[in-house]
C-alpha cells in the first residue's frame, strides 16, 4: 500500500471522474500541529486522490500501522498494490531514515486514515522567568582583598521574550506526543514546553556569565545569535528535541534586576562615581596619608572609605593607599602654650566651624565629605578668639596658631 503521484492535470481532467474519495487538509496556520483526516466510511479507498499542501507532511495510518507518507506538496493516489513511493521533500535523506524507523508492513485495511502535520516555522510562543534567577555579572566586577582577584557580581534577573519552533522528526513527534489524536494544538505542547524552555536558557545564562564570555548583565537582549548558538552547541534543548521538536529562534526583550541587585548595582557605581570625580582618587587618598596631622587625621572623611568597603569594592584601593604611607608619617606636636585653650574653645569651634561641601551640599567634619569623598578647603580657626585665620598667628590677638 502507499501513494503514487497523480498526473499533473489529472483533477480537472478526464481522470477526475475515476477518482473514489478525496482526501485533503486546509492550511493549519501556526495553532494546529496534526490534524486527523479519513473519508465517511473510514477507510480509503484504492484510487482515492490525497492532496497535501505546502509546509505539510502527511502519512497514511492503517489499523495502528504505518503505510507510507510524503513530504512533498502534490496530489497523490492511493494504491493498496504499491510499495511507498516517496521520500522528497524538505526532509530529503532525513525523511528516508525517519520511514526506515517508522513504517512496518500493513495489514488488511480495518481503520484508515491520513495523519497531517504542519512543518512551519510556529511563532509568537511567549516565555518569562516568574521567579529571579542567578547571574553573574562581570560587568560589576568586585575586588577580593586576600587573593588580589576580581569576582562577578551575583545578581537576579527576570527575562522575557519569544522563540519560535518546528517539528523536526515526524516520526519522533507522532510517537513521542501526538499519537492518534484527531487534532493536536500548539497550546497544549508550550504549556509542556514552558519550564523546558527555561530550564534552556538557564543553562545558557550560566555560559553567558562566566568567565570566557563575560557578558554584562543589561546587554543580554543583544545577544541573541549567541544564546541559540550556545543552545544548539551544547544540547540545552534536549528535553524538546526528545519530542521531535526543534527550537527555531530565541529572543530576549526585557532584562530587569531584582530589588536587592538593583540596589547592589546602584552602590557600586555610586561609589564608582564618587572616586571617579577626583580624577585621581588613590592620589588624594595619598595626599591625605601624607598629612601633617597624620594619615588616620587626614582621612576624616572615613564615610567615603566605609561606603566602598561595606559593598566590597574599593576596600583594597583604600586600605593599600594608607599602608605604602603609614609607616613614614608622624603626628605632629601638640604646642603646650595653646592646649588648654584649644580644649576650653572645642564646643564653641564646633558650633561655629561647620564646613559645607562644594560638590553635595553636606555638611563635613574633616577634610573630605563623608556622602561623596569630595577633599575641602581647610579653613584655619584661632582657638581663642575663633576668628579666620591665615598665617601662623591671629591678626585679631596674636595667638599662634596650630
Amino acid at each position: 500500500m502507499g501513494l503514487i503521484k497523480a498526473a499533473i492535470g489529472a483533477i480537472g481532467g478526464t481522470l477526475g471522474d475515476q477518482w473514489q474519495d478525496l482526501v485533503k487538509c486546509e492550511d493549519m496556520g501556526n495553532d494546529i500541529l496534526m490534524v486527523k483526516k479519513t473519508t465517511k466510511s473510514g477507510q480509503i479507498s484504492k484510487g482515492s486522490r490525497i492532496i497535501v499542501g505546502p509546509s505539510q507532511v502527511a502519512v497514511i495510518y492503517d489499523s495502528g500501522r504505518i503505510l507510507d507518507a510524503t513530504a512533498e506538496e502534490g496530489v497523490y493516489e492511493f494504491d493498496e498494490s504499491s510499495s511507498p513511493s516517496f521520500f522528497g521533500g524538505n526532509f530529503g535523506a532525513v525523511f528516508k531514515e525517519m520511514w526506515q524507523r517508522f513504517t512496518y508492513n500493513g495489514t488488511p485495511a480495518k481503520e484508515q486514515a491520513i495523519f497531517y502535520f504542519n512543518t512551519k516555522e510556529i511563532l509568537d510562543n511567549k516565555f518569562g522567568t516568574a521567579s529571579p534567577i542567578p547571574f553573574q555579572d562581570w560587568s560589576h566586577a568586585i575586588p577580593n582583598q586576600m587573593t588580589g582577584t576580581l569576582a562577578p557580581m551575583a545578581v537576579k534577573v527576570r527575562c522575557y521574550g519569544k522563540y519560535t519552533f518546528k517539528i523536526d522528526q515526524v516520526d519522533v513527534f507522532m510517537r513521542n506526543h501526538a499519537g492518534v489524536s484527531d487534532i493536536v494544538t500548539k497550546d497544549v505542547l508550550v504549556e509542556q514546553m514552558d519550564s523546558e524552555v527555561k530550564g534552556a536558557f538557564q543553562n545558557v545564562l550560566n555560559e553567558l556569565g562566566n568567565s570566557t564570555y563575560k557578558v554584562p548583565v543589561l546587554e543580554l537582549p543583544s545577544n541573541t545569535d549567541e544564546i541559540k548558538e550556545m543552545m544548539d552547541k551544547n544540547v540545552f534543548d534536549e528535553p524538546i528535541r526528545n519530542r521531535g521538536i526543534k527550537l527555531v529562534g530565541f529572543v530576549i526583550e526585557s532584562v530587569s534586576l531584582d530589588e536587592e541587585s538593583d540596589k547592589k548595582i546602584s552602590q557600586y557605581e555610586m561609589s564608582s562615581n564618587a572616586f571617579m570625580q577626583q580624577g585621581a582618587v588613590i592620589g588624594a587618598m595619598q595626599d591625605a596619608a601624607n598629612n601633617s596631622a597624620g594619615s588616620a587625621t587626614g582621612f576624616m572623611g572615613v564615610g567615603m572609605m566605609n561606603m566602598a568597603s561595606s559593598t566590597g569594592m574599593m576596600g583594597s584601593a583604600v586600605q593599600n593607599a594608607f599602608s605604602a604611607q603609614g609607616a613614614s608619617t608622624t603626628s605632629s606636636p601638640v604646642d603646650p602654650y595653646h592646649k588648654n585653650a584649644s580644649v576650653a574653645n572645642s564646643t564653641s569651634n564646633q558650633e561655629t566651624t561647620k564646613t559645607i561641601c562644594k560638590n553635595c551640599g553636606k555638611e563635613v567634619i574633616g577634610k573630605f565629605c563623608s556622602e561623596c569623598g569630595t577633599p575641602v578647603e581647610e579653613v584655619k580657626k584661632c582657638p581663642n578668639c575663633n576668628m579666620e585665620a591665615t598665617g601662623k598667628f591671629c591678626s585679631n590677638c596674636g595667638t599662634k596658631i596650630e
